[in-house]
């Protein structure tokens, strides 16, 4: 994890802490990076996230979808032919 601290100097066990506190508060995410702004005894926390790898839904012919590889021919020549709109 990459620690960028901006203002005064701030001991492990300070930087320690705020690092905990984004743990606990984000648990449901990974945190990669986190900047530590201090401007006298106020302090600005930045947290950097992983980036969560997702899968594209779309509907095609009635059925959401991710890919088409569970698709039979008939409804894969359905999706080829199907009229692509622009927007």
């Amino acid at each position: 994890m990459q620690i960028n601290v901006i203002g005064d100097q701030l001991s492990q066990e300070e930087i320690n802490a705020y690092i905990n506190y984004g743990r606990n508060k984000y648990s449901d995410r990974k945190i990669s990076g986190m900047t530590v702004k201090t401007d006298g005894e106020f302090v600005d926390l930045k947290y950097e996230f992983a980036d969560v790898p997702f899968e594209r839904v779309r509907r095609i012919t009635g059925y959401l979808v991710g890919t088409l590889d569970r698709f039979n021919n008939g409804k894969r020549a359905e999706e080829s032919d199907r009229v692509k709109h622009s927007v």
